[in-house]
């Protein structure tokens, strides 16, 4: 839904106080796209990983062992940069607590699905699903 002529008016004031108050935060508000950014580094990663591997089989070749780990390394460190670039670069969301209209069943038919951060550890989801099959 477009703004309306007003809305747009007043957005363009909230913008310009908000560079007069605070300009670097405007900045850095203003340089884009998180997803670009982390989709670029992603690719970086990749490329990081193919040169990475090139190096390591040219070292291989070369019967060098510095640039065999030189190539190791750089692979590795592409390897990082694309997983924990990951996340925010094909935009998947973090499964959160769930709102309080939220689908699907709830309880312990979810028990141990969710993110990780609050996942209960694998023996106690082992048991859980044991002692309710047990029950059944």
């Amino acid at each position: 839904m477009p703004l309306s002529e007003h809305e747009q008016r007043l957005l363009e004031q909230i913008e310009r106080a908000l560079v007069d108050d605070d300009p670097k935060f405007a900045s850095s508000v203003r340089t884009g796209d998180r997803r670009l950014k982390a989709r670029r580094r992603l690719q970086i990663g990749a490329a990081l990983v193919v040169v990475g591997f090139a190096v390591l089989v040219g070292g291989a070749v070369a019967e060098s062992v510095i640039l065999g780990v030189l190539g190791f390394l750089v692979a590795f460190a592409g390897a990082a940069l694309a997983v924990l670039n990951y996340k925010v670069a094909t935009g998947a969301v973090e499964s959160g607590p769930a709102p309080a209209g939220g689908r699907g069943p709830a309880g312990p038919a979810r028990a141990g699905r969710g993110n990780r951060g609050g996942r209960q550890p694998l023996k106690n989801r082992l048991e859980e699903r044991f002692r309710r099959r047990y029950d059944q």
